[in-house]
């Protein structure tokens, strides 16, 4: 794992002009091998997140360079959301890092933790992820990043490892998942 005074991640909103990028981020068969078989349909769906109420998309930033794509978003605002059954405030995480070369280095639990520690810092009570039970090296990453695995379920996108990471902040230690 890169050593955290070694890299400097920031998230910024996605706009526009980051659109040609994501595209071809989505096309790397490492990401669409998760991330759906046609990048032009997932490209539909983050299009329309510039604009959502539920979703908030980002780039992920090393230093002054794009290197993928990250968006959180609420269950409790969309309906028959199937992970409504998590706490009020819950926001759920889905990322990719779309750079070839930066895969298997690390940045995805570093990236991860940094992330959910902001959003710890904003009150956010928990946080969760549902990789594909096959999808083991985005598991290793999550578990590195402090996410532990508490169910599995089928979503729209197949079978998912519900994974979740509480803030310590507002969990006492005998209510956090464990």
């Amino acid at each position: 794992m890169p050593n955290e005074s070694d890299y400097h991640y920031r998230f910024i909103p996605v706009e526009p002009r980051h659109l040609n990028m994501i595209s071809d981020w989505l096309a790397e068969p490492h990401v669409a091998k998760w991330w759906g078989e046609d990048p032009e349909d997932e490209m539909a769906s983050i299009v329309e997140h510039l604009d959502s109420v539920s979703v908030e998309p980002f780039i992920i930033m090393l230093g002054d360079e794009a290197i993928g794509y990250l968006q959180t978003y609420d269950p409790h605002l969309e309906d028959d959301h199937p992970y409504q059954d998590q706490p009020t405030g819950t926001l759920g995480l889905d990322q990719f890092i779309g750079e070839p070369d930066l895969i298997g280095k690390g940045h995805g639990a570093r990236l991860l933790d940094e992330f959910v520690s902001l959003l710890f810092e904003e009150g956010v009570p928990r946080v969760i992820v549902d990789p594909d039970p096959a999808n083991e090296q985005a598991i290793k990453a999550y578990k590195k990043a402090g996410f532990i695995a508490f169910d599995t379920r089928t979503s729209i996108y197949g079978p998912a490892l519900l994974m979740a990471r509480d803030n310590p902040e507002l969990w006492p230690d005998e209510t956090r998942i464990q």
